[in-house]
Protein backbone atom coordinates (compact mmCIF):
# COMPACT_ATOMS: atom_id res chain seq x y z
CA UNK A 1 0.00 0.00 0.00
CA UNK A 2 2.83 2.38 0.83
CA UNK A 3 4.37 1.69 -2.59
CA UNK A 4 1.07 2.53 -4.26
CA UNK A 5 0.81 5.79 -2.34
CA UNK A 6 4.38 6.65 -3.25
CA UNK A 7 3.65 6.12 -6.96
CA UNK A 8 0.61 8.40 -6.81
CA UNK A 9 2.55 11.05 -4.92
CA UNK A 10 5.11 11.04 -7.71
CA UNK A 11 2.86 10.76 -10.78
CA UNK A 12 -0.64 11.93 -9.82
CA UNK A 13 0.04 15.54 -10.75
CA UNK A 14 1.07 14.39 -14.24
CA UNK A 15 -1.57 11.71 -14.81
CA UNK A 16 -4.71 13.24 -13.37
CA UNK A 17 -5.02 16.28 -15.70
CA UNK A 18 -4.58 14.05 -18.75
CA UNK A 19 -7.10 11.50 -17.53
CA UNK A 20 -9.64 14.16 -16.58
CA UNK A 21 -9.35 15.72 -20.04
CA UNK A 22 -9.86 12.30 -21.61
CA UNK A 23 -12.81 11.70 -19.25
CA UNK A 24 -14.40 14.83 -20.68
CA UNK A 25 -14.20 13.25 -24.13
CA UNK A 26 -15.73 10.07 -22.72
CA UNK A 27 -18.67 12.04 -21.30
CA UNK A 28 -19.13 13.90 -24.58
CA UNK A 29 -19.06 10.62 -26.51
CA UNK A 30 -21.58 9.11 -24.10
CA UNK A 31 -23.99 12.04 -24.31
CA UNK A 32 -23.88 12.25 -28.12
CA UNK A 33 -24.30 8.49 -28.54
CA UNK A 34 -27.14 8.48 -26.01
CA UNK A 35 -28.97 11.25 -27.87
CA UNK A 36 -28.58 9.40 -31.18
CA UNK A 37 -29.73 6.12 -29.64
CA UNK A 38 -32.66 7.85 -27.91
CA UNK A 39 -33.98 9.50 -31.08
CA UNK A 40 -33.41 6.53 -33.37
CA UNK A 41 -34.68 4.07 -30.76
CA UNK A 42 -37.93 5.99 -30.32
CA UNK A 43 -38.46 6.10 -34.08
CA UNK A 44 -37.75 2.38 -34.38
CA UNK A 45 -40.18 1.60 -31.55
CA UNK A 46 -42.95 3.59 -33.19
CA UNK A 47 -42.31 2.05 -36.60
CA UNK A 48 -42.27 -1.44 -35.12
CA UNK A 49 -45.75 -0.79 -33.75
CA UNK A 50 -47.05 0.56 -37.07
CA UNK A 51 -49.71 -1.32 -39.04
CA UNK A 52 -47.41 -1.56 -42.08
CA UNK A 53 -46.04 -5.10 -41.97
CA UNK A 54 -42.89 -4.62 -44.15
CA UNK A 55 -41.76 -1.75 -41.92
CA UNK A 56 -42.35 -3.82 -38.80
CA UNK A 57 -40.34 -6.70 -40.25
CA UNK A 58 -37.49 -4.40 -41.27
CA UNK A 59 -37.27 -2.82 -37.82
CA UNK A 60 -37.55 -6.19 -36.08
CA UNK A 61 -34.70 -7.47 -38.25
CA UNK A 62 -32.57 -4.42 -37.48
CA UNK A 63 -33.11 -4.82 -33.75
CA UNK A 64 -32.25 -8.52 -33.75
CA UNK A 65 -29.15 -8.01 -35.91
CA UNK A 66 -27.79 -5.09 -33.87
CA UNK A 67 -28.46 -6.87 -30.58
CA UNK A 68 -26.67 -9.95 -31.89
CA UNK A 69 -23.52 -8.14 -33.08
CA UNK A 70 -20.87 -7.01 -30.57
CA UNK A 71 -20.57 -3.25 -30.39
CA UNK A 72 -16.86 -3.53 -31.16
CA UNK A 73 -17.71 -5.25 -34.46
CA UNK A 74 -20.05 -2.36 -35.30
CA UNK A 75 -17.25 0.12 -34.56
CA UNK A 76 -14.88 -1.82 -36.83
CA UNK A 77 -17.44 -1.90 -39.63
CA UNK A 78 -17.95 1.86 -39.44
CA UNK A 79 -14.34 2.90 -38.87
CA UNK A 80 -12.59 0.43 -41.16
CA UNK A 81 -15.24 -1.19 -43.35
CA UNK A 82 -16.97 1.91 -44.71
CA UNK A 83 -13.63 3.26 -45.93
CA UNK A 84 -13.85 0.72 -48.78
CA UNK A 85 -16.94 2.60 -49.98
CA UNK A 86 -15.37 6.04 -49.67
CA UNK A 87 -16.95 6.84 -46.31
CA UNK A 88 -14.14 7.77 -43.96
CA UNK A 89 -14.89 8.63 -40.33
CA UNK A 90 -12.54 9.96 -37.70
CA UNK A 91 -12.36 7.75 -34.62
CA UNK A 92 -14.54 9.93 -32.37
CA UNK A 93 -17.55 10.34 -34.72
CA UNK A 94 -17.23 6.68 -35.73
CA UNK A 95 -17.54 5.72 -32.07
CA UNK A 96 -20.55 8.00 -31.56
CA UNK A 97 -22.33 6.60 -34.60
CA UNK A 98 -21.45 3.01 -33.71
CA UNK A 99 -22.64 3.28 -30.12
CA UNK A 100 -25.72 5.18 -31.25
CA UNK A 101 -26.74 2.62 -33.88
CA UNK A 102 -26.09 -0.29 -31.55
CA UNK A 103 -27.80 1.36 -28.58
CA UNK A 104 -30.85 2.27 -30.66
CA UNK A 105 -31.78 -1.41 -30.87
CA UNK A 106 -31.92 -1.64 -27.07
CA UNK A 107 -33.63 1.74 -26.77
CA UNK A 108 -36.31 0.60 -29.22
CA UNK A 109 -37.20 -2.34 -27.02
CA UNK A 110 -37.25 -0.14 -23.92
CA UNK A 111 -39.59 2.34 -25.61
CA UNK A 112 -41.80 -0.40 -27.05
CA UNK A 113 -42.21 -1.99 -23.64
CA UNK A 114 -43.00 1.41 -22.12
CA UNK A 115 -45.60 2.25 -24.75
CA UNK A 116 -47.25 -1.15 -24.51
CA UNK A 117 -47.46 -0.77 -20.71
CA UNK A 118 -49.90 2.12 -21.17
CA UNK A 119 -53.49 0.92 -21.17
CA UNK A 120 -55.06 0.91 -24.63
CA UNK A 121 -57.96 2.86 -23.22
CA UNK A 122 -55.71 5.94 -23.11
CA UNK A 123 -55.33 5.89 -26.89
CA UNK A 124 -58.98 5.07 -27.44
CA UNK A 125 -60.08 7.95 -25.21
CA UNK A 126 -57.82 10.38 -27.07
CA UNK A 127 -59.20 9.24 -30.42
CA UNK A 128 -62.73 9.59 -29.08
CA UNK A 129 -62.24 13.29 -28.34
CA UNK A 130 -61.04 13.91 -31.90
CA UNK A 131 -57.26 13.57 -31.68
CA UNK A 132 -55.41 11.94 -34.55
CA UNK A 133 -53.43 8.75 -33.80
CA UNK A 134 -50.18 10.71 -34.11
CA UNK A 135 -51.38 13.48 -31.80
CA UNK A 136 -52.68 10.94 -29.30
CA UNK A 137 -49.32 9.19 -29.27
CA UNK A 138 -47.47 12.50 -28.93
CA UNK A 139 -49.57 14.12 -26.21
CA UNK A 140 -51.18 11.23 -24.31
CA UNK A 141 -49.26 7.95 -24.62
CA UNK A 142 -45.62 9.02 -24.94
CA UNK A 143 -45.53 11.30 -21.85
CA UNK A 144 -46.82 8.43 -19.72
CA UNK A 145 -44.49 5.92 -21.39
CA UNK A 146 -41.45 8.14 -20.82
CA UNK A 147 -42.22 8.20 -17.11
CA UNK A 148 -42.18 4.39 -17.12
CA UNK A 149 -38.95 4.01 -19.12
CA UNK A 150 -36.85 6.63 -17.30
CA UNK A 151 -35.17 4.13 -14.92
CA UNK A 152 -34.15 1.67 -17.68
CA UNK A 153 -32.97 4.59 -19.80
CA UNK A 154 -30.75 5.73 -16.93
CA UNK A 155 -29.39 2.20 -16.56
CA UNK A 156 -28.66 2.16 -20.28
CA UNK A 157 -26.78 5.44 -19.89
CA UNK A 158 -24.56 3.95 -17.17
CA UNK A 159 -23.82 0.91 -19.31
CA UNK A 160 -23.07 3.13 -22.30
CA UNK A 161 -20.63 5.23 -20.26
CA UNK A 162 -18.66 2.12 -19.36
CA UNK A 163 -18.94 0.57 -22.84
CA UNK A 164 -17.28 3.59 -24.43
CA UNK A 165 -14.01 2.13 -23.17
CA UNK A 166 -13.98 -0.24 -26.16
CA UNK A 167 -13.66 2.80 -28.44
CA UNK A 168 -10.00 2.87 -27.44
CA UNK A 169 -9.52 -0.06 -29.84
CA UNK A 170 -10.12 2.31 -32.79
CA UNK A 171 -8.02 5.03 -31.10
CA UNK A 172 -10.94 7.25 -30.18
CA UNK A 173 -9.66 9.93 -27.78
CA UNK A 174 -11.32 8.82 -24.56
CA UNK A 175 -10.39 7.83 -21.03
CA UNK A 176 -9.28 4.23 -21.58
CA UNK A 177 -7.06 5.13 -24.53
CA UNK A 178 -5.29 7.79 -22.46
CA UNK A 179 -4.93 5.32 -19.58
CA UNK A 180 -3.41 2.73 -21.89
CA UNK A 181 -0.93 5.28 -23.22
CA UNK A 182 0.09 6.33 -19.72
CA UNK A 183 0.39 2.72 -18.57
CA UNK A 184 2.62 1.91 -21.54
CA UNK A 185 4.88 4.91 -21.06
CA UNK A 186 5.18 4.64 -17.27
CA UNK A 187 5.25 0.81 -16.96
CA UNK A 188 2.79 1.20 -14.08
CA UNK A 189 -0.42 -0.37 -15.42
CA UNK A 190 -1.94 -1.25 -12.05
CA UNK A 191 -1.69 2.29 -10.71
CA UNK A 192 -2.91 3.93 -13.94
CA UNK A 193 -5.86 1.64 -14.48
CA UNK A 194 -6.92 1.88 -10.84
CA UNK A 195 -7.03 5.64 -11.26
CA UNK A 196 -8.98 5.32 -14.52
CA UNK A 197 -11.44 2.94 -12.83
CA UNK A 198 -11.94 5.46 -10.02
CA UNK A 199 -12.72 8.18 -12.58
CA UNK A 200 -15.29 5.93 -14.30
CA UNK A 201 -16.83 5.29 -10.89
CA UNK A 202 -17.03 9.00 -10.11
CA UNK A 203 -18.74 9.65 -13.45
CA UNK A 204 -21.25 6.81 -13.11
CA UNK A 205 -22.22 7.17 -9.44
CA UNK A 206 -24.41 10.29 -9.90
CA UNK A 207 -26.39 8.54 -12.66
CA UNK A 208 -26.71 5.39 -10.55
CA UNK A 209 -27.95 7.46 -7.59
CA UNK A 210 -30.49 9.23 -9.80
CA UNK A 211 -31.63 5.88 -11.20
CA UNK A 212 -32.30 4.49 -7.72
CA UNK A 213 -34.23 7.62 -6.78
CA UNK A 214 -36.35 7.36 -9.91
CA UNK A 215 -37.05 3.68 -9.35
CA UNK A 216 -38.02 4.31 -5.73
CA UNK A 217 -40.24 7.22 -6.66
CA UNK A 218 -42.03 5.33 -9.42
CA UNK A 219 -42.43 2.27 -7.22
CA UNK A 220 -44.15 4.40 -4.58
CA UNK A 221 -46.37 5.92 -7.24
CA UNK A 222 -47.38 2.53 -8.57
CA UNK A 223 -48.04 1.23 -5.05
CA UNK A 224 -50.74 3.86 -4.56
CA UNK A 225 -52.45 3.13 -7.85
Amino acid sequence: MSDLIAVYEEHLGEWLPQLIEAAGNTLRMTVLAFILAFILGLVLALVRMSPIAPLRWFVAGYIEVMRGIPTLAVLFLIYFGLADFGLVFDAFPAAVVGFGLSGAAYMAEIFRAGIESIHRGQMEAALTVGMTPMAAMRWVVLPQALRVVLPPLANFGIALLKDTSVASIISAPELMLRARDLASSSFLPLEVFLLAAAIYLVMSLPVAFLTRRLEARFSRGQAHV
